[in-house]
């Protein structure tokens, strides 16, 4: 979608996963809620996503993946942005819980160049080895098939309520999450379109 759209893609999960790569002075903070599976303090998050917004070159709007994950994050990310930078949409992703744990349960990152994969959807050539780079592939912590169930069980005690907050702006759309890669993303640009001629 970044790519197609040519806007920022802002993606909470990669940069939490680079501050702890780099050795930022946040990772000692960071690393414990991720290992846990647990959800980043809004303080923390919050001074994260504004370090990342101001270092971008957002006129033109972004995408937001995996933020805000709480009511509290979701109101001050609406204080930080005003008015003139305000969300347009957003897009909530209908996914049944099985289908949920199988795909991140499923995906490889490659070591080297980060590359994603899933064992079933979108298989290397040669297993365990990446096709760009042939660097290793291997399950990240958080993909966990215990990690992601206690994901989802944090996702529904902090995150669903944002769906009603967003609602309430009448700016949420729902989208199936379970479709097949290439269906749902001839659904997801033409539904942008959609938005972009009555924008």
């Amino acid at each position: 979608m970044s790519e197609k759209l040519g806007i920022s893609h802002v993606a909470m999960g990669d940069i939490l996963r680079q501050i702890l790569r780099e050795s930022d002075p946040l990772a000692d903070k960071v690393r414990p809620y991720i290992q846990k599976g647990e959800l980043v303090p809004d303080n923390l998050v919050i001074e994260i996503i504004k370090r990342r917004l101001n270092s971008l070159e957002v006129k033109d709007g972004f995408i937001l993946d995996g933020f805000p994950r709480t009511i509290k994050q979701a109101e001050i990310l609406d204080n930080y942005l005003g008015k003139e930078r305000a969300i347009g949409k957003v897009i909530n992703f209908v996914t049944p819980d099985d289908v949920i744990i199988s795909r991140l349960a499923g995906r490889r990152v490659c070591r080297k160049c980060g590359a994603n994969y899933h064992i079933k959807n979108l298989p290397p050539k040669k297993e365990g080895i990446c096709d760009r780079c042939q660097g290793e592939l291997y399950i990240r912590e958080d993909d966990r098939e215990e990690t992601v169930k206690k994901r989802l069980k944090v996702y529904n005690e902090n995150t669903y309520p944002l769906i009603e907050y967003y609602r309430d702006k009448g700016i949420l759309i729902d989208f199936p999450g379970d479709l097949p890669l290439e269906e749902a993303q001839v659904k997801l640009f033409a539904m942008l379109n959609e938005i972009k001629k009555g924008s």
